[in-house]
């Protein structure tokens, strides 16, 4: 399979880890609805903490990939990741 599509689902994964860690850690740890968690963070200034902690199932996923020697896909969960804390730094630069 082409290395730039590999690239691509793991970047994929990737997201959709971030996306599925931080929604289940508002549904599990949060009083407030899903909406109601945001808008309260991004009032706090504590949505770049949302995106980390949403970002601690890439952990799996590169590993899982790593494991199954899917190294391409790994590296497009890494790029995921890095993008992501790109994004922490700019909420908590601006």
């Amino acid at each position: 399979m082409n290395n730039k599509k590999e690239v691509l689902i793991g970047f994929v994964i990737g997201i959709i880890a971030n996306t599925v860690g931080t929604l289940l850690y508002i549904v599990l740890f949060s009083t407030l609805s899903i909406t109601e968690t945001f808008e309260a963070a991004v009032a706090q200034g504590h949505v770049g903490s949302l995106l980390a902690l949403g970002a601690l199932l890439n952990l799996g996923a590169f590993f899982a990939f790593l494991r199954l020697r899917r190294d391409q896909r790994a590296r497009g969960v890494l790029l995921a990741t890095v993008i992501t804390a790109l994004i922490i730094l700019y909420y908590k630069v601006f």
